[in-house]
């Protein structure tokens, strides 16, 4: 069985499966306010008591200090002292070239008011474009508001080797980075795992799902036609290509539905509980639109895949393409076809 829980840094400890916050924000649609706080406190009963959010999904903070605030009103203190919450800071696209310390610490106060707490858990920060070179300067400025107290643990999402390793040598204790890891996105495993290593930086994965196909549904399905119905689906169908196209994911999907079956757990469990084995990783980001999907997500904890059903799914990636480079490098190029779909300036959409 997966270990349930991981000290991301000392005396500062997390589920290993942490529910992730991007579905319940306000652009994907009309969310009962009252329902979702009361899922999200099925999700802490469950074992998921780590969430994660930002300041660019629309209502999320606000909704996760919600269900901190009923927790603390139901259960005590005590109970909503175990409940941790991870948040981000993106600044605008636009934004970047005039950042500043104050532009970062209202960021931060944002966060705590709408989070209902006096400091934040884990504050992940994330820089859009490199050639504006001001991001080191940012992440010293977000320390700053670490050492006041305002911040237990800083870390990144989505920095390259590169970028990461400056950040790291100008003395910030980065401590995680979140990042997009999935059986079918191996390009964490690279020089960024080896670096992570060095400096004892562990990850935080998103798209171990990849968005749902990684489940029952598309297995044996034709290949869908683009455009698909989301933006999450067409982000990670161009995953799909990149790794080898529609017939090795369904090689992949058979692997993973026989493996589930021998441990009597669905596909996306299989491939999740997969992510959480490999190196540097503390901990999957899974999205639970209702109480039943929170505790099938706790199950990816229970989960001890053995040496032949690694060597099943080893044989299929083998067989893989991509994709290639460094982490976020094919999503950076807002040219290309993965950035092109990105959403860059979404701070200044929010009402």
């Amino acid at each position: 069985m997966t270990a349930k829980t991981f000290e991301l840094s000392p005396g500062y400890t997390i589920s290993r499966v942490i529910r992730g916050g991007w579905q319940l924000a306000g652009g994907h649609g009309a969310v009962d306010r009252q329902q979702a706080v009361a899922d999200l406190v099925a999700t802490f009963d469950a074992g998921i008591w780590t969430y994660d959010c930002a300041d660019i999904y629309t209502g999320v903070e606000e909704l996760i200090g919600a269900a901190r605030l009923r927790l603390a009103n139901e259960r005590g203190l005590d109970a909503a002292a175990r409940m941790r919450v991870h948040t981000k800071l993106v600044p605008d696209l636009e934004r970047l070239a005039g950042i500043s310390r104050d532009y970062i610490r209202g960021i931060v106060d944002q966060s705590l008011r709408r989070l209902k707490t006096e400091r934040l858990d884990l504050v992940q920060f994330h820089w859009w474009d490199y050639s504006v070179p001001r991001y080191v300067d940012a992440m010293g400025w977000l320390d700053e508001l670490r050492l006041e107290g305002k911040v237990r643990n800083v870390g990144t999402t989505n920095f390259d080797t590169q970028r990461l390793g400056e950040i790291l040598s100008a003395g910030v204790p980065i401590v995680s980075q979140q990042l997009q890891y999935s059986v079918l996105d191996q390009r964490p495993a690279a020089s960024l795992a080896t670096l992570a290593a060095r400096n004892g930086v562990s990850f935080l994965c998103y798209g171990s799902v990849a968005g749902g196909f990684l489940g029952e549904k598309w297995l044996g399905a034709a290949e869908p036609d683009m455009p698909l119905e989301n933006r999450s689906l067409v982000k990670y169908k161009l995953i799909i290509d990149d790794f080898g196209g529609w017939e090795l994911f369904q090689s992949l999907l058979n692997v993973l539905k026989r493996i589930g079956d021998c441990h009597g757990v669905d596909i996306a469990t299989v491939a999740s509980a997969w992510v959480l084995e490999q190196p540097q990783v503390a901990a999957v980001i899974v999205g639970a639109r209702n109480q039943a999907h929170a505790l099938a997500n706790a199950k990816i904890m229970d989960v001890a895949l053995g040496t032949e059903d690694r060597a099943e799914i080893g044989a299929v990636i083998a067989q893989s393409r991509g994709p290639l480079g460094d982490v976020y490098t094919l999503e950076r190029d807002r040219h290309g076809r993965h950035g092109s779909i990105m959403h860059y300036n979404l701070n200044a959409a929010r009402p």
